[in-house]
């Protein structure tokens, strides 16, 4: 399998040059520009586990400038010249720097959309491109010389190293980001580096991933039993089937109402797994999260309270189980990814996911993650190409501790009635006025405040709920959703009039980032 290694300096923007590789139908990953990645680089193709032959390598942007003393500092001996390289932003300036070129800082910071004045489209990096196109800028610093081999291959009327490449060598580099939306022919360069360039063959689709996949995990769990917990979501259900393919009825699936899900999800996602041909076991728990969760309103401890206990409930059904070795789960890239740095260095945590980051010592199940290298629209392809059913692929993400981070502050079973009421009427109004298919996630928040209102003659002091719906293509960057005002007063009155205890609702307006899809 034609693959692209990408080093990551732990730019923003990463996950997306995986992302666009991807969609030209070309495995990439990302590793650590300070991990073990050669490793990947030397093993032929049949001592591989996935067969991956690399054909070229991309080094990402970074938070970090080529001149700060404690910026990384790769070792790219036996690399260069031997695999195409392509640097993009701090990886450019990086090849710059390496190349006896020069770096220095911008007289002012370059951010957002530049136009290439200058382009030299007989490099087969730019071949079909065209003078006068959006690219995106990220840099405080700019590149002054990129050394006595490099070539100028595009400018910008304020960039003149936008792009270069260095003579004898298959080596690029390139100022802008080609993998951001905003980048008009980013694809077009990325699709010559990748198939032009490094000769990669366009066979990663979605059978290609589904029969490797599939074979993998026969080989991987032999004649063992599995245990999967089920959400009712995309992900988990097209682990669940992907792992049904390899071993049949010896997959086992719980699914758990931890008293946060949607209004009656629980009877309608039980409903929706019949005719799967999956084992599915119904446990309601709502009781013991409320427990779990009283006096706590803290995000990140409701967040570990919750996945603390439908551990601990977990647990229990399946040591009903006879002879279960493995714990199936639905962790796709973006839990990872904001989980654990993608560095492996200082950066931050976003927040934290109850399915990534291992197991407690007693529960004595290995892990098996068909989806932790796909990212959600790739997970929804996948599902397609096994014939699940396109109502369940639709489905909006939802949080794995559910309801229980959209209501903020602490929960009880009355905030969870009110949040549950009030969200039912939110997404069935998007379902009725055509709008659902075109949003990425949707979901009401219940604020910690109370407001004064007026129904009727009477003086009302009740709560409010911020409704919020997003458009995306990955999540890990979304923007709010522009709806008519007069269908935002629609759902505003049903709200106000149909569920007790709310007398006022907001619509959020912010993008992701610098805020995030869900308010916890």
């Amino acid at each position: 399998m034609d693959s692209i290694l990408i080093l990551d300096f732990g730019s923003q923007y990463t996950q997306l040059i995986a992302r666009r590789v991807r969609e030209l139908n070309t495995f990439a990953e990302i590793k650590p520009w300070n991990g073990d990645w050669r490793t990947l680089l030397e093993t032929a193709p049949e001592d591989d586990p996935q067969g991956r032959q690399w054909k070229g390598v991309i080094l990402s942007g970074s938070p970090f400038s080529v001149r700060d003393a404690d910026a990384p500092n790769l070792d790219l001996k036996g690399v260069r010249g031997k695999w195409p390289v392509l640097g993009v932003c701090f990886g450019a300036q990086w090849l710059a720097q390496n190349g006896g070129g020069e770096v220095g800082a911008s007289d002012s910071r370059e951010y957002g959309r530049a136009h290439l004045a200058y382009i030299d489209t007989s490099n087969p990096l730019f071949s079909g491109m065209t003078e006068g196109k959006a690219v995106w800028m990220s840099h405080g610093d700019t590149i002054q010389s990129a050394g006595a081999r490099a070539q100028i291959t595009c400018s910008t009327e304020d960039v003149r190293f936008a792009g270069f490449v260095l003579d004898e060598e298959p080596t690029w580099g390139i100022q802008f980001h080609p993998e951001v939306y905003h980048s008009e022919e980013g694809l077009t360069l990325l699709q010559n580096f990748v198939h032009s360039i490094c000769g990669c063959s366009a066979d990663w689709t979605p059978a290609h991933f589904v029969d490797t996949t599939v074979s993998d995990l026969r080989q991987k769990l032999g004649e063992e039993r599995v245990v999967l917990g089920l959400s009712g979501g995309v992900d988990s259900s097209v682990a669940a089937m992907l792992l049904h393919r390899a071993i049949g009825d010896r997959l086992y699936c719980i699914f758990v109402d931890n008293g946060l899900l949607r209004k009656h999800e629980f009877e309608e996602v039980l409903e929706g797994y019949e005719g799967m041909g999956l084992n599915v076991k119904g446990v309601r728990a709502a009781e013991q999260f409320y427990a779990a969760l009283d006096g706590i309103s803290d995000p990140e401890g409701k967040r570990k309270a919750i996945g603390a206990t439908f551990i601990d409930v977990f647990d229990h059904e399946s040591g009903l189980l006879e002879d279960v070795k493995w714990l199936g789960q639905g962790t796709i890239y973006p839990d990872v990814i904001e989980s654990v740095s993608a560095t492996g260095g200082p950066s931050a945590t976003i927040k934290s996911h109850h399915n990534v980051g291992g197991l407690p010592d007693y529960m004595k199940l290995q892990v098996v993650e068909p989806l932790r290298m796909l990212f959600k629209d790739e997970v929804r392809r996948v599902g397609r190409e096994m014939g699940i059913d396109a109502k369940l692929l639709g489905r909006h993400p939802f949080p794995g501790p559910g309801l229980g981070i959209r209501i903020l502050g602490e929960v009880n079973a009355e905030n969870v009635k009110l949040l549950q009421d009030a969200d039912r009427i939110w997404i069935d109004k998007l379902r009725e006025h055509g709008h659902y298919d075109r949003v990425w996630q949707a979901g009401a928040i219940l604020l910690p405040v109370q407001s004064v209102g007026v129904m009727g003659d009477e003086r009302t002091y009740e709560q409010a709920v911020a409704l919020r719906a997003v458009s995306s293509t990955d999540g890990m960057t979304a923007d709010w959703v522009d709806f008519p005002h007069a269908f935002l007063a629609e759902v505003s009155n049903a709200i106000i009039n149909k569920v007790r205890g709310i007398n006022r609702v907001v619509y959020d307006i912010s993008s992701k980032p610098p805020a995030t899809i869900e308010w916890e």
